[in-house]
């Protein structure tokens, strides 16, 4: 089971840098975090440090031709594009990969 996860330019994926808290960016890693706790492969690529990899998927590459940023992110699971435009819930991905949501999620640790 892999989860790739390729997020528009940001400083972070956290969603803890920068001049406020981003909510949306907060839950995701939360989720990233429980997911690998739960034996699942994720991996995550920024637009603004990784531009390579990106380019290197063709089905991102022309996602992002075609519809531009506004197409991120994107998230594939096992090779096959799940998502596109916002991210998927925590929820929604374990449905996905037929697994059960853990009772208590790892929350983000602010360092």
């Amino acid at each position: 089971m892999k989860i790739e996860i390729y997020d528009p330019a940001m400083c972070c994926s956290s969603g803890l840098c920068g001049p406020s808290i981003d909510p949306v960016l907060v839950k995701m890693n939360e989720a990233v975090l429980a997911l690998k706790k739960q034996g699942v492969e994720v991996v995550r690529y920024n637009l603004a440090q990784q531009p390579k990899e990106f380019m290197a998927n063709k089905t991102v590459a022309d996602l992002l031709h075609r519809n531009g940023k506004k197409a991120l992110p994107v998230t594939m699971v096992n090779g096959a594009v799940y998502k596109c435009g916002e991210y998927p819930s925590y929820e929604d991905l374990c449905s996905k990969l037929g697994i059960e949501p853990l009772k208590k999620k790892p929350l983000t640790v602010i360092s």
